[in-house]
């Protein structure tokens, strides 16, 4: 496999941005943050967060009604106040929030979205006085940046619907289908797999995933099918085998491989797993993550890993990715990221090896 090089570059730090167990989703390449935690098991707020990039305005970050200096009264909105911050390249990207409101989906942390179409697509998390997993009947949340406007999608004329869960994962097949994979529900975790279709908005289960059920499991959707690979399964973490789901065909098959760290990536969870394309070819990409759950469960941190190996869906090779330049970030598990552009991926925030929540926020180039 021919080597793939790649290189760090740190967008953004910021307190309002410290998290973990949040999701990141890019849309045209805006990058949106929603719920999390800042201590452990209190989501930090329900509002969404948004990073742009190529965008020369002046940084500030919305908080609640302070105008700094410099700002007319005419910029200034009802109940918000800008703040300064510090910003890697100032030129280059701004960091503004967008407030929850009535119709925002409730403070959670363990979530998961996928994009599809321009929109934001989220399903259940964990959350509430109980921090349990947070029963929905079934609806999506959809955000749409056009309008900044959630909506909640109930599920129509469904026998059946997913479980409430937190730490699931999810993607989208580009067209009308959002997956909804494993994670844990109130006790236990699962193997099973669930498809949304956002125009009928309906609901169909689909062939579980080879077991062991599991939670803090990855997913992505690339060349037609549904790949999964990593997680935890209440004992141990998992490696060794990406799973293949062909949507055609409603079957999953397994690829084996080396899980040391040197043939291929080894076991871990919290990680993440996204499809990019480097000189026309197709790879799967994954980084980071938790090698050794902490005996405090979500309220404390494991062994992180800081490496980035990459995929191809063709020869079924892994090669790791030694990534060129001074800087890059540190381990983490329970962060989350999102393909960028076709060669380029974002990771965001997290939870280090110290158990303290990260607040940065990179691009790593392929090429």
């Amino acid at each position: 496999m021919a080597a793939i090089q790649a290189k760090w570059t740190k967008v953004v730090e910021a307190e309002i941005l410290q998290r973990s167990s949040q999701i990141v989703s890019v849309i045209d390449k805006q990058i949106y943050i929603f719920g999390g935690e800042l201590r452990p098991r209190e989501p930090r707020d329900n509002d969404v967060h948004l990073v742009s990039l190529g965008n020369r305005e002046c940084p500030y970050v919305l908080i609640n009604n302070i105008i700094p200096p410099g700002l007319s009264e005419r910029t200034k909105a009802p109940q918000n106040r800008y703040e300064r911050i510090q910003l890697t390249n100032p030129t280059a990207a701004t960091l503004s929030a967008k407030p929850s409101t009535d119709q925002s989906p409730s403070p959670r942390v363990g979530t998961a979205s996928a994009t599809l179409n321009g929109k934001i697509y989220l399903f259940s998390g964990r959350g509430g006085t109980a921090m349990a997993p947070i029963e929905e009947s079934g609806a999506m949340w959809e955000f749409d940046p056009s309008a900044d406007k959630w909506s909640r999608l109930a599920p129509q004329t469904n026998p059946s619907v997913p479980a409430a869960r937190s730490y699931h994962c999810t993607a989208s097949d580009g067209k009308d289908i959002v997956f909804i994979h494993a994670g844990c529900p109130e006790n236990g975790r699962l193997s099973d797999l669930w498809a949304f279709s956002v125009s009928q908005k309906t609901w169909t289960e689909l062939a579980p995933a080879p077991d062991p059920p599991r939670g803090g499991t990855s997913i992505a959707f690339a060349g037609g099918r549904l790949y999964r690979m990593n997680g935890f399964d209440g004992k141990q973490e998992q490696g060794g085998r990406v799973d293949v789901y062909e949507p055609g065909a409603n079957v999953w098959s397994s690829h084996e491989f080396v899980a040391d760290g040197v043939a291929g990536p080894s076991p871990r969870s919290v990680a993440a797993l996204l499809p990019v394309v480097v000189s026309g070819r197709d790879y799967l990409v994954t980084l980071f993550g938790e090698r050794d759950p902490s005996s405090l469960g979500h309220q404390g941190a494991g062994k992180m890993l800081g490496d980035v190996w990459v995929f191809d869906v063709e020869t079924k090779l892994w090669a790791k990715v030694e990534a060129q330049g001074d800087e890059s970030p540190a381990p983490r598990g329970w962060f989350d990221a999102d393909v960028f552009d076709a060669g380029s991926v974002v990771v965001h925030g997290g939870l280090g090896e110290s158990n303290d929540r990260l607040g940065d926020l990179w691009t790593l180039q392929f090429f």
